[in-house]
């Protein structure tokens, strides 16, 4: 499970709203310790993804722009690039 989460801001064009999702998925898999869903986890996992998705929306349109664009891609877009490119 990866811990790393990926920078959203200053995208160009701006993260999308599945970009904001896989990564609020990501930080509550990461926090939560939770590499798989279950019938036990699917629910709180997908309240808290819920929550942060939009605590993310709302953070990332407040902050002013970044100075510079952010320097890495988030993964999502990596694989699209990669299917682009076959």
């Amino acid at each position: 499970m990866s811990s790393n989460i990926t920078l959203l801001r200053g995208l160009e064009p701006a993260a999308t709203e599945q970009e904001i999702y896989a990564a609020a998925l990501q930080y509550v898999r990461t926090v939560g310790g939770v590499s798989g869903l279950s019938t036990t986890t699917k629910a709180a996992v997908d309240k808290a993804v819920t929550a942060i998705a939009a605590a993310t929306t709302q953070l990332l349109a407040d902050l002013p722009d970044r100075p510079a664009l952010a320097p890495t891609e988030p993964p999502l877009r990596r694989v699209a690039a990669g299917d682009a490119a076959e």
